[in-house]
Parts: structure tokens; C-alpha cells; sequence
């Protein structure tokens, strides 16, 4: 019996995935977002043998060739010292999409311990400390938040992502406490409760199961906000600094030399503007494909 149970819930799962499946294949604008990232993931795993000049990428100097327009030997032009602005922007899309996934690694984990503790525990005075924290964080803006917290360290890739992570824990808290608060007087927890299972098991067992879906897109979503918030901080000059490649540096070096050399910062800032709409893309596709899932 409890095997047939079992079986009957697995067709019915697996019937919500694939009609959701068959809606995000049908999405063009999904299948668009989905392409976009996994191109840039591959350009950037393989970018030291797909990029024209890898030894652009570092201490690189070639005054002969610089403040090139963009011809078949340099598709994307180059920079004022000589330095292939392609294979520059394939070298910051590993910066870049390095930097996405270690701050989303370590933001998720605590601040969606931290939502389902708050949820849980509504109205008692774990509830009150974490979500007041919680409201101090999220009172201030991301940006400006983010700049603070870079400008006091100095700048280079692992304080900018310091200085992200900082900054973008509370929201995952949030968003979970906001399902967990909802659930947690579900039949379910309560027979969990009833049969004497112990607050992680609730915890994790049965409250954080309902949350996956949400915070896997939300983490989609955020990864092309992670990425232009790390641009901004390097344009910024409070981010990864040269001679390695960041979009944002690379768009804050090139706009001195506008408007004549306009290929020095229109191109790494069009590849900003790529990898942040496919995961926006990706993200809208996901949301999709996990609601008609849990339907």
C-alpha cells in the first residue's frame, strides 16, 4: 500500500515536470536565456584556449598595436597599451561568473537557515532578533551598502565579494521566511510535531523542501545582479583591479577614450549587458518550469 503511495506521487511529480518542461521548451525567450548561459559558462571554462591572445589577459603591453578598431585580426579591437579587448572580455567572464557563484554559495546557506529559524519560531524573540537584523540590512540599498562596505577594504576581487555577500543574505532570508511563516501550521508539520520530531528535522525535512524552487530561481535570478553589482564595484575602481580583466574596469578604462575609441568600452559593456539578460531569461524560464512542477 505504502509503496502504491509512493508510485502515485512519483507519476503525479513527474507528470507536473514534464508539462513544465514541455512550457519552458516552448519559451523562446527561456531557450534564449538558457543558450546565452551556457555559452558564457563555456567561453569562460575554456577561455585560455579559446581566446585569440591569452597573454592579453595579464601583464601585457604592445603599444605597436594599440588603440586598434576592431578588424578580422582583432574582432573586438584594442585597448590603449595593445591588448586584445576579446579575449580580455572572455577572461572577465570567469572573474565574473567566479564571483557569482562563490557569493551565492556562501549568502544562500545562512540566510536560508536564517528564514526558516525566523518562520519556524514566528513571534518568539528568535523571530524578533533575526528578522530586525534582517531589516537593518535590507533598510539600505544594495549599491550603496556594497560600496561601503568595499571602500573601508581594499579593492580587489575576494573584498568585493566580501562586500556582496555582506549585503545580499537578508533577502534570501526574507523570501524564506516569508514561505516558512506560511507553512508552518500545514497538517504536516504539525503531525511531525505531534509524533515528537525534533526542530531540524522540521526544519529541514519538511519546511525547506517547499522553499527549493523559490530559492533556485531566486539564485538564477541573482546571479546576473551578483555580476553587474561586482561590474560596478570594478568600475567603480573598488573591485578587481588591472592587470586582470574586469568588465567594469574594462568599461571605466575605455570611457576615457570616448568618444574616438568607442570599441574599448561598448564591447565589455555589452557583455555585461549579455550575461546579466540570459540569467534574467534563464531565471523567468526556471520560475516557470518549478510552479507548474509544484501544481
Amino acid at each position: 500500500m505504502k509503496r502504491q503511495v509512493l508510485a502515485d506521487l512519483f507519476d503525479k511529480d513527474w507528470e507536473s515536470f514534464k508539462r513544465g518542461l514541455f512550457k519552458f521548451s516552448r519559451d523562446p525567450l527561456s531557450l534564449i536565456g538558457l543558450v546565452i548561459v551556457l555559452a558564457v559558462a563555456v567561453l569562460a571554462s575554456f577561455a585560455p584556449y579559446i581566446a585569440p591572445y591569452p597573454e592579453h589577459a595579464g601583464k601585457f603591453v604592445n603599444f605597436d598595436e594599440a588603440s586598434q578598431a576592431p578588424s578580422l585580426r582583432h574582432l573586438f579591437g584594442t585597448d590603449a597599451v595593445g591588448r586584445d579587448i576579446l579575449s580580455r572580455i572572455l577572461f572577465g567572464y570567469r572573474f565574473s561568473l567566479f564571483m557569482g557563484v562563490i557569493v551565492l554559495s556562501i549568502v544562500v546557506p545562512p540566510g536560508v537557515v536564517l528564514g526558516l529559524m525566523a518562520g519556524y519560531f514566528k513571534n518568539s524573540w528568535i523571530d524578533t532578533l533575526i528578522m530586525r537584523i534582517t531589516d537593518v540590512f535590507l533598510a539600505l540599498p544594495r549599491l550603496v551598502l556594497a560600496l561601503g562596505v568595499a571602500a573601508v577594504l581594499s579593492p580587489s576581487l575576494i573584498n568585493s565579494m566580501i562586500a556582496v555577500s555582506l549585503v545580499w543574505w537578508p533577502w534570501y532570508c526574507r523570501n524564506v521566511y516569508a514561505i516558512a511563516s506560511s507553512i508552518r501550521n500545514e497538517f504536516y508539520v504539525q503531525a511531525a510535531e505531534a509524533i515528537g520530531a525534533r526542530t531540524p528535522h522540521i526544519l529541514f525535512r519538511e519546511i525547506l523542501p517547499n522553499c527549493i524552487s523559490p530559492v533556485l530561481t531566486m539564485v538564477t535570478l541573482d546571479m546576473g545582479i551578483v555580476i553587474l553589482l561586482g561590474a560596478t564595484l570594478s568600475f567603480l575602481g573598488l573591485g578587481i583591479q588591472p592587470p586582470t580583466p574586469g568588465l567594469g574596469t574594462m568599461v571605466a578604462d575605455g570611457a576615457m577614450y570616448m568618444p574616438q575609441s568607442w570599441w574599448m568600452s561598448v564591447f565589455p559593456a555589452l557583455a555585461i549587458v549579455v550575461v546579466v539578460l540570459g540569467f534574467s531569461l534563464l531565471g523567468d524560464g526556471l520560475r516557470d518550469l518549478l510552479a507548474e512542477e509544484k501544481v
